[in-house]
Order: C-alpha cells, then sequence, then structure tokens
C-alpha cells in the first residue's frame, strides 16, 4: 500500500470519530480544511498540509476527550514526524506549527482568542497558552510560518456540522503531485 492509500485507509477507519468536542467528525474537518485551503487558491503543498494537519490524531489513538482529561497528545509533533517520511518540508511544517500558530496568533491579533470554539481554548491552555515575545519572534522565523498561519485559520473555520465538501479521493492528484515533486 503506498502513502496515499494509509492516508485515506486512516481516515475511513479512524477519521469518523467525534473531533474533539467538535460537531464534526475527524474526516470532516480535515476535508472542511483543504476545501476551504482549495477555495482560497493556496499551492498544493499548503492543501495537502490543511487536508493533514491532525492526522496525528489518527495516528495516536488516544480518546476524543483527551483535553478534557487534562492531557496534550501533541497530535501536530506526532503527525509531522511520520509526515516527513513522505513529503516536503512545504508540507510539513505547517502541519508541525500549526498549533503553534494558534498560540501565536493569540498573542498578536486582538479578539481572535475570543472566536475560537471551547475545546480549542481548552486545548489552547495545554499547548502553552498564548506565545510571549520570544516565542513570536521565534515562530515568525520559521520559513513557513505563513502557511501555518492560513492552515491554523481554516482550521478554526472548518467546524460546520452538514457542510457538504468534496472527498478524500478528491484529494488523491494533489497529494501525487507533491509526492511526485519530491521525487524529482
Amino acid at each position: 500500500m503506498n502513502v496515499i492509500d494509509t492516508i485515506f485507509t486512516l481516515f475511513h477507519e479512524k477519521g469518523s470519530g467525534a473531533y474533539f468536542g467538535e460537531a464534526v467528525t475527524e474526516t470532516e474537518h480535515a476535508l472542511q480544511c483543504a476545501y476551504l485551503a482549495k477555495q482560497s487558491n493556496a499551492t498544493s503543498d499548503v492543501i495537502a498540509a490543511a487536508l493533514l494537519h491532525d492526522i496525528g490524531h489518527l495516528l495516536h489513538g488516544l480518546p476524543e476527550d483527551i483535553a478534557e482529561r487534562g492531557i496534550d497528545g501533541r497530535h501536530e509533533v506526532g503527525g509531522a514526524a511520520w509526515l516527513a517520511q513522505y513529503f516536503s518540508p512545504a508540507v510539513v511544517d505547517p502541519v508541525r506549527l500549526h498549533v503553534a500558530a494558534k498560540r501565536y496568533l493569540c498573542a498578536i491579533e486582538p479578539g481572535y482568542h475570543e472566536t475560537l470554539s471551547e475545546a480549542s481554548k481548552r486545548s489552547l491552555q495545554l499547548q502553552g497558552g498564548p506565545m510571549n515575545a520570544i516565542e513570536v519572534r521565534n515562530f515568525e522565523e520559521e520559513p513557513h510560518f505563513r502557511a501555518a498561519v492560513a492552515v491554523r485559520r481554516w482550521d478554526d473555520a472548518a467546524k460546520v456540522a452538514g457542510l457538504c465538501v468534496p472527498g478524500v479521493e478528491s484529494y488523491r492528484a494533489c497529494l501525487e503531485e507533491v509526492l511526485t515533486r519530491e521525487r524529482v
């Protein structure tokens, strides 16, 4: 089985559970995030990152109420480490940094925190809260920080119950494109 088939199997077999206190499943959330990226004319790398940003949740297998138990599963770290075996930093880094992007936006954008869902506010505290000035500066030095911020904004918006968006298979060509480019 190739990595794309493995990813799609993860979505089909493990993505139907509730998305950590939200009104959508993990797969619905990923598909909405990727759809928003595509609608924003993002690059294929960023669309792939949007689709895969929470793959760590599907890989770690921790329960849906993990944040309520006071545990940060660090899904962004596990997901990025797994993806780095197959994808370039242009895909992996926004995945690795999307939690940091939430912390960043809380630090630099007045009112951003209030726009977060209750589940996202709860996980923010486990993830370190808003960044301090040094963390903000270090985050802005990351080569793909802007893509991570974009993924974060789509992540925040991708929680609409019943929204009809294209399915997982519709992203096969995008994933094949970014994988093929890596092998050249």
